[in-house]
């Protein structure tokens, strides 16, 4: 599924998964060609960007929350932008 936010630029959803007020969502920008894992806890209103590598997109997908506290941050922050360094 591909969807477009207001400035125009082009995602395509690549997975997504939602549980118990909990979403997780695989990214693809197209004209960028960058891939993004974001979580979005409804739970608490927490929200959760990580920019990821290719090689890594599907264990992010899997695992945000540890990937997100091996590079320092605590899911219990509410609304987040990690990019990999």
């Amino acid at each position: 599924m591909a969807t477009t936010n207001a400035t125009g630029e082009t995602y395509r959803e690549l997975a997504h998964r939602n549980n118990d007020g909990l979403e997780v969502v695989l990214l693809w920008h197209q004209p960028t060609d960058e891939l993004t894992v974001t979580v979005s806890d409804e739970r608490n209103g927490a929200h959760l960007e990580l920019a990821v590598e290719p090689h890594q997109a599907l264990d992010v997908f899997n695992h945000p929350y540890a990937h997100a506290a091996y590079q320092g941050l605590t899911y219990q922050e509410p609304s987040l932008v990690l990019t990999q360094p």
